[in-house]
């Protein structure tokens, strides 16, 4: 993790460093009024930590407040919805996932469209996922793991984010590849 939460850093500093450009760069104009991230997921998780860390940047940078606003919902497409329903004015942004903003588009009929109606701006931050188990279960490694999983069917569950998200599409990848029938969620 140690790895990981480095990254962050990395990537926090150089999104604090990005919101120090100079102003000259943005109209001369712009903002007049607070500025909205729509977060597609509830408070409390790392893509909410993120965009309130940015925030709190931008926010100094542009003098101006800046709103967190978590819209949750089918996988994320509701907040999406909001910001590309919005007016094109620079004032509400998103924040999101792949899950949010790529698989959802084959989960949901969407009133708007991923590929038009949004313009990505940067990746922020990178997610890596991980397959963990129990100490006490006699896999060290993923080989392990899975002649365990073979030994042993239907004696195993697995945690997953959401349905449809990127951790949910991983564990069935990892299923079908490794030719588990079937992990309790």
């Amino acid at each position: 993790m140690r790895l990981a939460r480095r990254r962050f850093f990395h990537l926090a500093t150089g999104a604090i460093a990005a919101a120090n450009y100079p102003h000259s760069a943005f109209a001369l104009d712009y903002p007049k009024r607070p500025i909205t991230i729509v977060v597609p997921f509830a408070a409390g998780g790392a893509t909410d930590v993120l965009a309130r860390v940015l925030a709190d940047a931008m926010g100094k940078s542009l003098g101006q407040t800046m709103i967190v606003e978590n819209v949750t919902g089918a996988a994320g497409s509701i907040g999406v919805s909001r910001v590309a329903r919005a007016v094109a004015d620079g004032y509400t942004l998103s924040i999101g996932t792949l899950t949010s903003h790529v698989l959802v588009g084959g989960l949901y009929k969407l009133d708007f469209d991923l590929l038009t109606d949004l313009t990505p701006i940067s990746e922020l931050a990178y997610e890596p996922l991980l397959i963990c188990v129990k100490n006490s279960l006699p896999a060290k490694n993923l080989q392990e793991l899975i002649a365990w999983l073979k030994a042993n069917p239907g004696k195993a569950s697995v945690g997953i984010p959401g349905a449809g998200s990127t951790g949910n599409l991983a564990g069935i990848s990892f299923q079908n590849n490794t030719g588990q029938i079937s992990l309790s969620h």
